[in-house]
């Protein structure tokens, strides 16, 4: 996909993160992962990021991230798919031009390892990713990837493929002068985790949209309130943010890691095979899945 016509996809709707599939052995389950995939495409999400954060790119190998974008690509039929890379430098690179060869539609730069980086040290990095591939790259702007406006506009300057920038690091005042001094030459993109709780205050900081992760296990719930966001409906935020979000997020606070684990309970509870997240990363225990199967009950049925 040429990168223009990938930042307008970006604009145009919901985004979303699907989980990484992974087997009794915890390797890459493909098939599990297109039935995903296919189940997701059918409710109008305009992109979707395979092995992203929420697809435990972290714990993904190199080797992984194309067969993970390549399953995803044959899965999406005519939905747009980015694939993650992270990493050092030289490691990010090399993916991007894997994610590229699989037929990937653009590149999701998110942070390095372990270490913080000065700016121009960022700048290079980035650069160096845009740089490789043909295709659109976007910067994720979160924990030690904090990149200040003055550094997004030089990339934006020398780097025609850079066409998104996508925030998790919370700072509005840091992101609304980004949207406010690069204006209309990326895309926007919400990235906190549960992103639904800070998408009226990242819509009123000039951001044009956000991913859910949510989406993954509660489609219908997820377009439901991007729709209402959409149309100033706060009424309509308001109650779901009661009724699902803010349970939710007591559920996904309980332990470190668990923006990532309770999306993958949902999954598995929605009849999907989704099999465990590796380590680092521990599952939901049986009483705190229990809860969640609870709460996506009672919000789907009260949808229907």
């Amino acid at each position: 996909m040429d990168p223009q016509h990938l930042k307008s996809a970006l604009g145009a709707g919901l985004l979303s993160f699907p989980v990484t599939p992974f087997d009794d052995d915890l390797r890459f389950a493909a098939e599990p992962y297109r039935r995903l995939i296919a189940w997701l495409g059918g409710y109008e999400a305009s992109v979707l990021f395979a092995a992203g954060g929420t697809g435990e790119l972290f714990s993904l190998t190199p080797d992984e991230v194309p067969q993970v974008v390549a399953a995803a690509k044959d899965a999406a039929g005519r939905t747009p798919i980015v694939g993650g890379t992270a990493w050092g430098t030289a490691t990010a690179v090399e993916t991007a031009k894997r994610i590229e060869a699989a037929g990937g539609d653009g590149v999701l730069v998110l942070p390095h390892y372990l270490i913080d980086a000065p700016q121009e040290g960022l700048f290079a990095h980035a650069k160096a990713i845009c740089d490789a591939v043909g295709i659109g790259v976007i910067l994720y702007n979160r924990d030690n990837a904090i990149y200040r406006p003055e550094t997004i506009a030089r990339l934006a300057g020398v780097c025609p493929n850079l066409v998104g920038f996508k925030d998790g690091s919370g700072d509005i005042g840091l992101v609304r002068r980004v949207t406010c001094e690069l204006g209309d030459r990326l895309t926007y993109i919400g990235g906190m985790p549960t992103a639904e709780l800070f998408a009226q205050a990242y819509l009123g900081a000039g951001f044009t949209t956000y991913s859910s992760a949510s989406f993954n296990f509660v489609p219908e719930l997820a377009q439901r309130f991007y729709n209402a966001l959409r149309a100033g409906d706060r009424t309509v935020c308001d109650q779901l943010l009661t009724d699902f979000y803010y349970p939710f997020m007591a559920i996904r606070d309980r332990q470190k890691g668990y923006a990532v684990s309770a999306i993958k309970a949902g999954v598995r509870l929605r009849g999907f095979e989704a099999g465990s997240v590796r380590p680092p990363l521990t599952d939901l225990t049986e009483e705190e899945e229990r809860m969640l199967d609870c709460l996506i009950a009672f919000d789907m049925g009260k949808a229907e």
